[in-house]
């Protein structure tokens, strides 16, 4: 019987075992922490947002780097297929806002059941709190591993599911791409991703704790646009998050982890300036003898209103009779661009994902076998793959350990 060997027991190692041992190879898990899913069990803020329920066009744009190597591997194993497994496995699901399906429970726990009981049913051997060292290869054949503790145990094959360097509280500190070197791959530039960015404004601490939504942002560098999307967003003491800033992190962490860039904060996008400064008109034509304060307490969330009103330049306790057009027209320009300087990215204790990784060109993408070792494989995160938020990540995973345990 062929012996298939995985390092790490995350969602790519999880189910690629599953396919591996249904198709009847003694197939061993090496999990260095004391439990096997750490970083599944919180993902979607422990609510596991375990794949999108989009079309496949969609799944292909969510996908920021080299989402053509995945052509194989999505339709080898689609977010259909993703879903049918786990409700065939017993886990009811639902699909929420933006097709993100979740598990109807809302605990990651039961998404990490499914897979250990599937796992069970299959006959995985798991070895927990089982570091792996080194992966053997001889003459161009991976071997076998190296255990930390010294022991060396053979396979015919070995699949690496280590993950990147995202949340490394979780067990992902990089051994995959030491492991990738030490066999003469490339391992591309790696920055955390899906991550929050570092404001300068000192207004953004005054703010921590605000969530805001349908608001619009977009990032510069310069005049040049680089991103520009609607959603929610959150302030917090160092700067902002929430899903709109991890997206933006995706399209604009390179130069975000370089430069400063200039973020420009939409209050109101649902109105252009002039219904804007139509709407305040008539606000302080209703109240003419009352403070700028209390009058455009209605435009803002509590919190908020105080920074506004500061960042206005009008004093607090004008009568709004007193308020001229251009300091009228100022506030308007101000609502609907609140710019920030974002000074960089929060670091992988913070990220969601690892951009960069494993470079897909010497891997086949058809079978996430090395191109350069016969019997090595790679899945997941490990890999120069990475996808916006909303299940898509998760997704990559799920495909690329598919392909590996039915190719291995």
């Amino acid at each position: 019987m062929s012996k298939v060997l995985i390092i790490g027991g995350g969602a790519a190692g999880m189910l690629a075992s599953i396919f591996a041992a249904r198709r009847g190879l003694e197939v061993h898990v090496f999990e260095k922490n004391e439990k096997l899913g750490k970083k599944l069990y919180i993902t979607g803020k422990g609510r596991c947002n375990l794949t999108n329920a989009c079309g496949m066009d969609a799944l292909f744009d969510s996908v920021r780097t080299n989402s053509r190597f995945l052509y194989s591997a999505f339709y080898g194993f689609t977010n259909q297929d993703t879903m049918r497994f786990f409700e065939e496995e017993g886990l009811a699901l639902k699909i929420e806002r933006g097709d993100r399906v979740f598990p109807v429970s809302d605990k990651s726990a039961d998404v990490l059941d499914t897979l250990r009981r599937s796992m069970k049913r299959a006959g995985v051997k798991v070895h927990l709190n089982t570091g792996v060292k080194e992966v053997l290869c001889r003459e161009g054949q991976a071997a076998g591993i190296r255990l930390e503790s010294g022991e060396i145990l053979e396979g015919d094959s070995v699949i690496v599911a280590t993950g990147g360097l995202s949340y490394p509280s979780t067990g992902s500190t990089g051994d995959g791409y030491r492991f990738a070197k030490e066999a003469g791959h490339r391992v591309t530039d790696c920055l955390p991703s899906l991550v929050p960015f570092n404001v300068r404004e000192a207004f953004v601490k005054e703010l921590q704790g605000l969530s805001l939504k349908n608001v619009e942002i977009s990032i510069y560098n310069g005049k040049k646009q680089l991103f520009r999307e609607f959603g929610e967003m959150l302030f917090t003491h160092f700067g902002v998050s929430g899903p709109l800033i991890l997206t933006a992190s995706s399209f604009t962490g390179q130069l975000a982890s370089r430069q400063e860039l200039r973020l420009v904060l939409d209050l109101k996008p649902a109105l252009t300036a002039e219904q804007l400064d139509q709407r305040i008109l008539r606000d302080f034509d209703a109240s003419p003898n009352k403070s700028f304060k209390n009058v455009v307490s209605s435009l803002f969330p509590a919190k908020l209103t105080p920074v506004m009103v500061e960042l206005s330049g009008i004093h607090p306790d004008k009568k709004v009779h007193d308020i001229s057009r251009e300091e009228r027209q100022g506030l308007v320009h101000l609502i609907k661009n609140l710019e920030m300087t974002v000074t960089g990215l929060r670091d992988y204790r913070e990220a969601i994902i690892t951009k960069g990784g494993v470079s897909v060109k010497e891997i086949n993408p058809s079978t996430m076998e090395s191109k350069l070792v016969k019997g090595l494989y790679f899945i997941g995160e490990v890999l120069d793959l990475d996808a916006v938020t909303g299940g898509f990540n998760l997704q990559i995973a799920w495909s690329t350990a598919y392909a590996a345990g039915n190719a291995v």
